[in-house]
């Protein structure tokens, strides 16, 4: 008996070992399984160069920021033709860095202008087990059979004028799928049933609000929802041009809404320690961090923000919250550790790229790409502790994701799949 247990204890071992891609492995949202920049993976590389820890590198055609979004074996991105009039899904295999699937969902007509530093095929997709979902913003949506590549269900529909181009990512709750559609022209939240695509429910943000707005660029946003649970109720966090609000994610009802300044910012919602971590807009400096008190109801502006950053804040990059700390880095590159609860400073250092790449919390460690191609990996705590500083050929825009002893890092021309030797 006793043999056959350690026989079973050591095959364990062997399946452990030899597949990286367990459930827990998992990166099925831009921000990682939790949509807040953590993993729980050990092993990861700490050191990497062209030369060094590259289990393979792919090229991938064409243009996109999109974080690739992992499901066991398979990997998921996007991209676009420069013009934007092909639209791409693209599935490599995590072992090999091959290429399975390659496909065109969307061909628009006359494509919309986009920002200099945007692309057609920056929103992330989302993907669960048989189905990855796609978003194009205005240009389209898509729900793929991620075995085949056959396309179940597409919408190119819901609309709006971007301005800059898109960069929302779809999220999943239940059987929904849900899009932030927010221009110069229109701004909602709507919700498709992810089996057939249809329309659920659809949430208009106050018109009352945007008609006092006259400049057409502070009526857009570029934001991704969270998740989070809420004194035992699921609650949708949005954030707006000119306001975060709390929504039941099944309706669309809105539960609380705080007001700020004109706001046109990509960060990512941040929750912890019973607060919320908005990145917005707030006179007299436009981009500003507002901590939330969770738990209102209505209109809270005047009771339930807590604190405000109104220096060095970014426009693109999420934070990301490890312990009570919160670790923000700027799009010029000021990286700045804060008090979660009281918003006081810790310590800022200043930081020599431009960064856009969301943060990265796994191994007990903070990862920080730059659009120099260069990650920064930093040990958190109460002071700076630089552990290493790694170099890519390349630009990395879009944020990092993990999978087993893998980190997954896109360039603007390739794929990397990086793990120690």
């Amino acid at each position: 008996m006793k043999y056959t247990v350690k026989l079973q204890s050591l095959f364990l071992g062997i399946v452990l070992l030899t597949n990286p891609t367990m459930a827990s492995d998992r990166w099925p949202d831009w921000r990682g399984p939790t949509a807040d920049g953590h993993s729980d993976a050990t092993g990861l590389p700490l050191h990497w160069s062209e030369t060094k820890n590259i289990v393979w590198k792919t090229p991938i055609h064409d243009h996109g920021h999109s974080t690739p979004v992992v499901w066991d074996d398979q990997i998921w991105l996007t991209t676009a033709t420069e013009d934007g009039k092909t639209l791409y899904a693209v599935c490599i295999d995590f072992n090999t860095g091959k290429i399975l699937h390659d496909i065109e969902v969307f061909h628009p007509e006359n494509p919309q202008r986009i920002h200099p530093n945007n692309t057609y095929a920056t929103p992330s997709g989302v993907i669960e087990e048989g189905r990855i979902y796609v978003h194009y913003g205005t240009f389209g949506t898509a729900a793929l059979n991620s075995q085949t590549g056959e396309v179940v269900w597409r919408r190119n529909d819901l609309n709006c004028e971007h301005m800059q181009g898109p960069a929302s990512s779809p999220i999943l709750y239940k059987d929904l799928i849900i899009l932030h559609l927010e221009g110069t022209d229109l701004q909602y939240i709507v919700a498709l049933d992810k089996t057939t695509g249809d329309t659920v429910w659809r949430c208009d943000r106050p018109k009352e609000l945007y008609e006092t707005i006259k400049t057409a660029v502070y009526l857009k946003a570029y934001h991704t929802p969270i998740l989070v649970d809420v004194n035992g109720q699921t609650q949708m966090i949005s954030n707006g041009a000119l306001l975060v609000t709390g929504h039941n994610p099944l309706t669309g009802e809105e539960l609380w809404r705080v007001r700020y300044g004109e706001d046109s910012t990509i960060s990512r919602v941040v929750s912890g320690h019973g607060l919320f971590f908005v990145n917005c807009g707030g006179s007299p400096n436009r981009t500003q961090l507002w901590a939330v008190r969770q738990g209102g109801h209505g209109d809270v502006t005047d009771t339930h923000v807590v604190w405000k950053m109104t220096r060095n804040v970014p426009l693109e990059s999420s934070p990301v919250l490890v312990d009570d700390l919160l670790y923000t880095v700027s799009d010029n590159g000021a990286l700045i550790c804060t008090q979660a609860l009281t918003g006081d400073e810790v310590w800022q250092e200043r930081l020599s790229e431009r960064h856009g790449a969301s943060l990265l919390y796994a191994d007990k460690r903070i990862y920080l790409s730059s659009k120099t191609g260069k990650t920064r990996v930093i040990k958190p705590g109460r002071e700076y502790v630089e552990l290493a500083v790694n170099q890519l050929d390349g630009e990395l825009w879009a944020s990092p994701a993990v999978a087993g002893r893998s980190l997954l890092l896109r360039t603007k021309t390739h794929l990397y799949r990086i793990q120690d030797e």
